[in-house]
């Protein structure tokens, strides 16, 4: 039966390529932000189940167990509910939303009995501006208005009434500032809504129309999935981790949300409660080369093209040329607050909305965003003059601040250290800044640059490796291990089978993997300025593969991998974080982990055929022409 605050894993997600709903196992949408991703929830119920809000659709009057699943290929999400007396399913979706930015969405839930009979309720009760707006309900002959200051949202009845013998088989009533529908339903029968927003009115849809918008749904999802060129070993979970990431993408931009939500813990109970709705630099920029192996170029295209836009207008300040994240328009205002009324899922506050995270400097970023403009270069996407002007400006910067402390990936709020990834990564922003300015003969300041580029390579192996430890460390100065550098190899700064790289790989075995589980790094050893824990990183743990894969760990790294996949939720889909017990733990689902999974899956396939080393053919085998 229902839960007050289901399992973090318990949900799918449903979306339109603007915005994106989750849906819980007992039918459930308990989190929806409108009219996209970074705008405030309509439904909230996921972070305070009294004040949140929710729109629910289950059976009542009897015992049921639900199980889930999407429809084949599609973002289509149908969550079944089992009784004595009969089957039913819940089938969601959004229509996708491919063109400009729009307020109007919608969202699509048929109820459908397909043996049996069974009665089903369905209740919607809005909570506009993360609860703090008041609305008021308009009730319509065929659905209702729910008005707020900002924002209407429009319910339309499906078909015509369901009458059994001379009666009607549902009934509507009020409740408070939302509607309640109870309806029982024989096999072969189906009804349903359509959620809009927008301010238009209330209207019964026709059966054919919800047919249609159903049909062009799976239509575009199919097609979009068979765009893809993987054809390896783990094709459906590398399927469904695509979709997702696709679901994470604000089409009017081609910028993808770190999550769609806010407020979910990194710990039941503590304050590692962030706010994923925004674009990363660094997690878009690893997109490309997920995209890029799929052969997806338009998508990677749409990034590289959004990248440069965020290069053009250097608001950086503390954080250099480039901020570590933006709204999905681009827009940089990102200030976070605290929204006290909320409880926090599983009373896990605060919740936060914006991040203070983002005028941090990490340093990192100016190697992700390199990497991928080199890639993006590789298969086609060529910088124009004004955009490589740009970044020879933002890479003079790096050679005249590589050396200053910084943040670091993981945002932590202990104070800026000289962090060894973001080192090693403005090394890579340099390198790549060299092979694009020599591949096209682009003016540069070559001696420089490469002049830099070398001292931050002898840096790192003076002050970034402990000789004790064995390993390369978090940052100067310190003898704590850190997952982020399990990137060293696949980016070129140092070879596999480097006996530096071994030591270091044996290392990370030894303190920060659990059975296949890595962590980042450890906060009683390297404090990090928040109270509490964290599972283990479910990125980490895919980087993990990669490492043992290119270092002649084959045998290990599939049973690594394939460990990992026993970690997804019954769709498939992954948060950020892993607890000892497996549960899913931070911001679901999370683009991070999925990412990883796709990268990981398309390495490793390349080199259980081929060996260990090089993957580089990975991507030249994933050119397509679109």
């Amino acid at each position: 039966m229902a839960k007050r605050y289901p399992d973090i894993s318990d949900h799918g997600l449903i979306g339109d390529l603007q915005t994106a709903a989750l849906v819980s196992t007992d039918g459930t949408i308990d989190w929806f932000c409108c009219p996209r991703f970074d705008a405030p929830s309509v439904f909230g119920s996921l972070v305070d189940a009294d004040r949140g809000g929710y729109f629910r659709v289950r059976p009542v009057g009897m015992e049921y167990v639900t199980r889930q699943l999407y429809l084949p290929d599609t973002a289509i999400l149908i969550t079944r509910f089992l009784t004595d007396a009969g089957v039913g399913e819940v089938i969601d979706f959004m229509p996708v939303a491919e063109g400009p930015a729009t307020d109007r969405h919608v969202i699509v839930r048929m109820v459908r009995v397909v043996r049996g009979e069974m009665t089903f309720e369905g209740e919607i009760q809005p909570r506009f501006d993360y609860g703090r707006a008041p609305h008021r309900l308009v009730p319509a002959g065929v659905g209702a208005k729910f008005v707020s200051d900002d924002l209407t949202l429009t319910l339309h009845r499906v078909g015509d009434p369901i009458l059994h013998g001379d009666e009607r088989a549902g009934r509507v009533e009020v409740v408070g500032d939302g509607i309640r529908v109870t309806i029982t339903l024989r096999a072969g029968e189906l009804t349903g809504v359509m959620l809009e927003s927008g301010d238009v009115e209330p209207r019964q849809v026709g059966e054919d129309e919800l047919v249609e918008t159903f049909l062009e749904a799976r239509r575009f999802w199919r097609e979009w999935n068979d765009r893809s060129t993987y054809t390896g070993r783990w094709r459906e979970m590398v399927s469904r981790s695509a979709i997702t990431l696709k679901l994470m993408t604000y089409a009017p931009t081609g910028a993808l949300v770190a999550a769609p939500t806010t407020g979910l813990p990194e710990q039941v109970g503590g304050e590692r409660n962030w706010d994923y709705r925004y674009t990363w630099i660094r997690d878009a920029s690893f997109s490309v080369y997920a995209l890029v192996s799929l052969g997806y170029s338009r998508e990677a295209e749409a990034f590289v093209s959004w990248l440069l836009d965020r290069i053009h207008e250097s608001v950086g300040t503390d954080s250099g040329p480039l901020k570590i994240m933006y709204r999905v328009d681009g827009s940089s205002d990102l200030a976070e607050t605290v929204l006290d009324h909320l409880s926090g899922y599983r009373r896990s506050a605060p919740v936060r909305v914006g991040n203070g995270a983002a005028d941090q400097l990490q340093l990192d970023i100016y190697g992700e965003a390199m990497d991928s403009i080199h890639l993006a270069d590789t298969h086609g996407v060529e910088l124009p003059h004004a955009g490589w002007m740009k970044v020879r400006e933002m890479l003079d910067w790096l050679c005249d601040h590589w050396d200053t402390p910084e943040e670091g990936i993981w945002e932590t709020r202990g104070g800026p250290q000289r962090f060894t990834y973001g080192r090693f990564m403005s090394w890579v922003a340099l390198d790549r800044g060299i092979r694009l300015a020599r591949a096209h003969g682009r003016p540069a300041s070559l001696t420089r640059w490469t002049h830099e580029r070398d001292r931050i390579y002898e840096r790192i192996m003076e002050a970034g490796f402990d000789p004790e430890l064995r390993a390369f460390v978090q940052h100067e100065g310190s003898d704590v291990l850190d997952a982020s550098l399990l990137r060293m190899p696949l980016m070129g700064f140092v070879t596999p089978r480097d006996p530096l790289w071994m030591s270091t790989l044996d290392a990370i075995d030894d303190q920060l993997v659990s059975d296949s589980l890595v962590y980042r790094y450890d906060p009683a050893a390297s404090p990090d300025g928040l109270t509490g824990g964290e599972g283990t990183f479910t990125l980490c743990s895919f980087w993990y593969v990669d490492a043992l894969a290119r270092s002649g760990r084959l045998d290990e790294a599939r049973l690594v991998f394939e460990k990992m996949l026993t970690y997804a939720n019954h769709l498939g889909l992954y948060a950020e974080e892993i607890g000892l017990t497996g549960e899913q733990l931070g911001n679901f689902p999370q683009a991070f982990s999925h990412l990883a999974l796709i990268d990981a899956a398309v390495n490793l396939d390349y080199q259980l055929d081929h060996g260990s080393g090089d993957v580089g053919p990975v991507l030249r085998r994933g050119r397509r022409i679109d």
